[in-house]
């Protein structure tokens, strides 16, 4: 059994955890994005509440798609033509179910991979400052800084790991066409050998039927 004075900082801090699970939200999905193809996403968003979309083409083609984002009256937050790459920050102006499509309308045979990232308000502090006469204690301080110390390390490795799949996809489609090509030359020097073979062949016939001639 601990001893009792290790209690009082564990129930704040489920406390604030509780809190963020409650106060924020976020949603990151990986989706295929087949070749003339739309795909659209809805979220109930109350007014005020900050959001941030982030998105990123990880396989397919030119790394591009569009992006367009709407509030519940069809207005148009946030519109781009075939990006790479981006991130968007907005408050809600009322409440309502906001809208966001990716489309791949523009490409006629390649799908694309796509990645995003739409955060629903702000994560609480890990220990509010309402109702308290005191500052925090060495420990809440640091588990403030180790929290924030994660939500770095969360938004690092999801980076690169996006990074390690567009570059593992390069390769792969830079490794195909070279295996392409190599087909193609060794197809080509095959044909080329062959044709030498079948000319040097009716060289030296002609010139045996032309001997034959001139001694007889």
């Amino acid at each position: 059994m601990p001893p009792r004075g290790s209690r009082g900082p564990l129930r704040p801090l489920l406390l604030a955890w509780a809190l963020v699970a409650c106060v924020a939200r976020a949603s990151e999905i990986t989706f295929e994005l087949p070749d003339n193809a739309k795909q659209c996403f809805y979220e109930e968003i109350a007014q005020g509440t900050k959001c941030t979309l982030e998105f990123q083409v990880i396989t397919g083609g030119h790394y591009d798609v569009d992006c367009r984002l709407e509030d519940p009256d069809g207005v148009v937050l946030y519109k781009e033509m075939k990006k790479q790459y981006d991130s968007f920050t907005f408050t809600a102006s009322r409440n309502g179910t906001y809208k966001f499509c990716f489309s791949n309308e523009f490409s006629t045979f390649t799908h694309k991979t796509v990645y995003f990232d739409f955060q629903v308000g702000e994560d609480p502090p890990l220990f509010p400052s309402e109702n308290r006469v005191t500052a925090l204690t060495q420990m809440e301080s640091a588990c403030v800084s180790i929290h924030e110390a994660l939500k770095s390390v969360i938004d690092y490795q999801t980076h690169f790991r996006l990074r390690e799949a567009q570059g593992r996809s390069r390769a792969e489609d830079l490794n195909t066409r070279v295996a392409y090509w190599s087909i193609g030359e060794a197809i080509i020097l095959l044909v080329v050998s062959i044709g030498q073979v079948f000319l040097l062949k009716s060289f030296f016939s002609d010139k045996r039927t032309t001997t034959t001639r001139v001694g007889s």
